[in-house]
């Protein structure tokens, strides 16, 4: 399972996520939500160095499963919220229709 523990402060300002595991929905290379999992939060973190400029604290594991991604608090900071509260909501999704192989914890 894909387990996805998202910091959250109390002004609900995200200062970070975790992504660990693997979905173990179908073999590596054909697994639809670990494809889907890895482009959403891939495609966030792109777009927040792509369009504001800042690059987060960024840790990978080697073989893949493993992400962990700090979001310093800085002049660009509304522009960031929004784009990973909008990779929350894809990740959410995901986790409706798939929710024994992924699973968004909040630590608030």
């Amino acid at each position: 399972m894909i387990k996805i523990i998202i910091n959250e402060q109390q002004s609900g300002r995200i200062s970070s996520f975790e992504m660990k595991g693997h979905a173990d929905f179908a073999e590596h290379g054909k697994d639809l939500v670990c494809a889907g999992a890895s482009a959403v939060s891939f495609g966030a973190v792109n777009a927040v160095i792509a369009l504001t400029g800042i690059t987060p604290d960024i840790h990978q594991g080697s073989d893949g499963g493993y992400l962990k991604v700090e979001f310093p608090v800085t002049e660009k900071d509304d522009e960031i919220q929004l784009i990973v509260k909008a990779m929350i909501v894809s990740l959410q999704t995901i986790e409706q229709d798939y929710g024994q192989h992924i699973k968004l914890i909040f630590n608030r």
